[in-house]
């Protein structure tokens, strides 16, 4: 059988242009619109945050009118009563400016922070749930970069940003309004400075955008070159490239920096032009006022109001500049979490999925495989790969390095889907199985195993999250581990540290063998589970290893010639193909690849 149909659910979608997300140059500052439905999920905090901004502003403008009591009524009658009452009102109206301020700022930053996590929980569930092909073409940096860096601006917006636009729209529109209600024709001439700060606004926020946008990606390089390296921190040490890895770093951020300066640089013109331009305005007003206080025609306290309406305006439309700056900052953000949250997974659940048969017997089949990696797309991984695993059935993967052997690790894990030919199990091709359902029949011990930063007992149970302890307890001992575990300092329930620092490449091996012994799967994949380890672990593990492999299909990468020997059947490969089957015997006897390799590789 050749090509075959993909299965429901399995199509792929075309890599983003460059590779990666985030190339798709400046977000509008509608992307921000994106945030309304993590915002609408906590509507008590929003409309407590509004009522508290509607009574904070409208303080806030009740400020100018009584200071205009406390100067007409107050000083001009001059009567101690008069001046009590005054203050009294002023003093009135500050309690209640502070109190709705205070409860303003306590209601959106609750809101901004649960926003935020919302946001962040969100888009660690889709990350965790895209396909091996994304992460190929993704630095780790990057992606960690867009769920603290960016994820940390919009809680700016909500918390800062958005509650003083809006604060600042309210009093801007409300200063207006009694502006001419104090002294009608004035406030005809304030408006004239109105248009001139709106138009540099306009202008500096186009170009502020895109370099915002450049900035953040400058930040995300830096991360992404600092995870890279702490990660391999010990082979920058026994290399002394530390000198090289801080220059490395030092290039990075100075990029940042400059690319900041920019932004900062062009947010600083823009906020200082509008703010001139305003009050230069409010000033030529003021002047023709004082004018008129003079001749008579107005009053002191009257004045003195709108001296303050128009600093509340125009202190509204400078706030007004600087947030639309923050906003277009974080436009840049949110459109690169966008981008990761509109990114389609390569492998999807089937849309009507078909259980395995319960008990699950085992029988793999490769039928006409063909597969590419997404990175190396003019060499096949497998080409035209057949192999049927009998259940029950140990088969050893020989061959040189890049002949396919992980592949077929991956392609049966449903990281990648075949471009053509069938991936089954027990018959069932695999992209009409459950991703749980298959991944959960699949015991796997890698290599290079991972282990979490956290106790051992917590390691271990990532194989079954439900074991009872004395489950686990059995893995442990099955798995020859006993002995170092209870070394520890608090036994099992040791914190491992990063990577497992805390063990050696032996321990840490044990480890990921319990993890498996503990899952109890019908299928096992052992990418030489025991090459990490010394003769004597080997030889103990090993014995754990052949009880666990009774009775279950087991496909092994084979570099030893210990777990050759044990294998029922020897598979050769190179280049994507199978080339020679058979026993350790059958295949030194027939000379070729095998034997190559038995020479310089299993018997050496």
């Amino acid at each position: 059988m050749n090509a075959a149909s993909p299965a429901p659910g399995s199509a792929r979608p075309d890599p983003a242009p460059g590779g990666s997300p985030g190339t798709t140059g400046k977000a509008p500052i509608g992307s921000l619109k994106t945030l309304w439905p993590f915002v609408r999920r906590h509507r008590g905090l929003f409309t407590a945050w509004l009522v508290a901004l509607a009574a904070s502003s409208t303080a806030t403008l009740t400020l100018p009118h009584a200071f205009r009591i406390m100067i007409d009524q107050g000083f001009a009658q001059g009567g101690g009563g008069a001046i009590d009452r005054a203050f009294m009102l002023l003093f009135a109206v500050a309690v209640a400016l502070a109190l709705a301020t205070a409860a303003r700022f306590f209601f959106v930053s609750l809101l901004g922070e649960r926003v935020v996590a919302d946001l962040r929980g969100q888009l660690y569930a889709h990350l965790v749930s895209l396909d091996a092909g994304f992460f190929d073409r993704t630095r780790s940096g990057e992606l960690v970069s867009r769920l603290t860096a960016d994820a940390e601006l919009l809680r700016g917006v909500i918390a800062t940003s958005m509650s003083v636009a809006l604060r600042s729209a309210v009093t801007f529109l409300g200063g207006i309004a009694m502006l001419f209600v104090t002294a009608p024709h004035l406030a005809a001439y304030t408006l004239v400075g109105i248009p001139l700060a709106v138009v540099p606004i306009v202008i500096g926020g186009r170009r502020l955008q895109k370099i915002s946008r450049s900035a953040q990606d400058r930040v995300a390089d830096a991360n992404a070159l600092a995870n890279e390296t702490l990660g391999a921190v010990r082979t920058v040490q026994a290399h002394a490239r530390e000198p090289y890895e801080l220059g490395r770093f030092g290039e990075a951020l100075k990029v940042a920096v400059a690319t900041a300066r920019r932004r900062i640089q062009a947010q600083a013109w823009v906020t200082a032009i509008a703010i001139v331009l305003v009050f230069g305005a409010i000033t030529l007003v003021l002047w023709s006022g004082a004018h008129d206080v003079a001749d008579g025609r107005m009053s002191a306290g009257t004045l003195a109001q709108f001296v303050l309406y128009a600093l509340i305006a125009g202190g509204s439309v400078g706030a007004l500049a600087e947030v639309w700056n923050e906003l277009q900052r974080a436009a840049g953000g949110m459109g690169r979490i966008s981008e990761l949250l509109v990114e389609q997974p390569a492998i999807r659940e089937p849309a009507h999925p078909v259980a395995l048969p319960r008990p699950v017997r085992g029988e793999i089949t490769f039928d006409g495989v063909t597969f590419h990696y997404p990175m190396r797309p003019d060499l096949p991984a497998l080409d035209g790969f057949d192999l049927r695993v009998r259940p029950g059935e140990t088969v050893a993967l020989v061959g040189p390095s890049g002949a396919g052997k992980s592949t077929v690790f991956s392609l049966l894990l449903r990281f990648h889907d075949p471009e053509s030919g069938i991936v089954s199990v027990d018959g069932h091709d695999i992209r009409s199985l459950p991703l749980a359902g298959l991944r959960g029949a699949i015991g796997l011990v890698p290599q290079q195993p991972v282990i979490f930063a956290a106790s051992a007992r917590d390691n271990i149970r990532y194989g079954r999250l439900e074991a009872s302890d004395a489950e686990l307890q059995a893995a442990v001992a099955a798995a020859h581990s006993t002995d170092f575990l209870e070394a520890l300092p608090e036994g099992l329930d040791t914190e491992l540290g990063e990577r497992g620092a805390r063990l050696s490449g032996g321990q840490q091996q044990r480890i990921a063998i319990a993890r498996a012994l503990l899952k109890d799967a019908p299928i096992l994949l052992l990418d030489e589970a025991t090459s990490a380890l010394d003769a004597q672990s080997e030889r103990a593990v090993q014995q754990a290893l052949e009880t666990l492999m009774e009775g279950r299909t087991t496909l092994v990468v084979a570099h030893r010639l210990a777990t050759v020997l044990k294998a029922d059947r020897i598979v050769v490969m190179d280049h994507g193909r199978i080339v020679a089957e058979g026993t350790h015997e059958e295949l030194l006897a027939q000379g070729g690849l095998y034997a190559e390799l038995a020479r310089l590789q299993f018997l050496d």
